[in-house]
């Protein structure tokens, strides 16, 4: 079995930092989160900006610039650029981050679906920015789009640059949409699929499903792929276990959950990434590093990033 890699996505756009005192908003703490999370083994960090003042999220190139510079400094860690910013936002400020500064790899949505955050209110009532509330409930009514003209967008803007994607399938039907750009030519192996459990709108969280996605990119795409899992909220860790068991890599973060067992808050990407590892080798399996990655992945090396 090849070495399970494991990306952390160390803030994202879904929670509000009213939802916890350890989400990162600042590029300090994005920073810092994300080379903590290197530290622990995270061989990938999934990377989303916010405004340093309410933490709403920010996807002009401008606001990724400090925490890309620094994390390369400071580490080797792939760095992988959200092409999918927030549900709200269009494709061409989705894209913009990516296609400016480069990196080894960027997310990339495979289909439009709803993208319900709206139960979170259930369990979070008090903000502090009244922007939070607001986007969670007007997530009733939301469709994230990501049409096939939006995803040759991003393909065209990004291909010549070298940068290789994380494509992020919500459901089977973005497997199926994935293989037509595959069998187009506008996609090339090996793939990196991250196949997402848990978010309402998209599959959900049994073992049942996860095995009917494994299943069907096994067909769709033979050896031709690489996958990987993340769970949302408290399925993080029995998602990941799962996958992990069946030769799949695994994704953990803030962005994902922010929960490291019932009723307690992860302090930290890097406890995360800790706990995931600690299962990973407890199966007897090895963790990669950057560099392995990104022979896994054929990434174009850290070296030929614009940042």
């Amino acid at each position: 079995m090849a070495k399970v890699i494991i990306t952390c996505a160390v803030t994202g756009s879904i929670h509000t930092p009213s939802m916890s005192p350890h989400l990162p908003v600042t590029a300090a703490e994005i920073a810092d989160a994300a080379i903590g999370a290197a530290e622990a083994g995270a061989a990938i960090v999934h990377l989303h900006a916010r405004n340093p003042v309410d933490g709403r999220p920010d996807q002009s190139p401008e606001a990724f610039e400090p925490f890309l510079r620094v994390i390369k400094q400071r580490s080797d860690v792939v760095v992988n650029l959200t092409t999918g910013g927030a549900a709200y936002m269009t494709v061409e400020e989705r894209v913009r981050p990516a296609a400016v500064w480069q990196p080894e790899v960027a997310s990339l949505n495979m289909g439009s679906m709803n993208f319900a955050l709206f139960p979170m209110l259930k369990r979070f009532k008090e903000f502090e920015h009244a922007w939070e509330p607001a986007m969670l409930e007007g997530s009733r009514d939301l469709v994230f789009r990501n049409s096939f003209k939006d995803i040759a967008y991003c393909l065209e803007t990004l291909n010549g640059t070298g940068t290789r994607y994380e494509f992020e399938c919500y459901d089977t039907s973005h497997l199926h949409n994935l293989h037509h750009f595959y069998t187009e030519g506008l996609v090339q192996a090996p793939l990196f699929i991250q196949t997402v459990f848990g978010l309402l709108g998209g599959i959900g969280t049994h073992p049942e499903e996860i095995l009917h996605m494994k299943r069907t990119a096994d067909r769709l795409f033979g050896d031709q792929y690489r996958w990987s899992v993340l769970g949302a909220g408290a399925a993080q860790m029995r998602v990941a276990t799962i996958a992990a068991a069946m030769g799949g890599n695994v994704r953990v973060g803030l962005e994902d959950s922010l929960w490291a067992g019932r009723g307690r808050l992860a302090t930290s990407n890097a406890q995360q990434v800790t706990q995931v590892r600690s299962i990973v080798e407890a199966m007897g399996l090895e963790v990669a590093t950057p560099d392995e990655a990104r022979a896994i992945l054929s990434l174009k090396g850290g070296d030929k990033v614009a940042f």
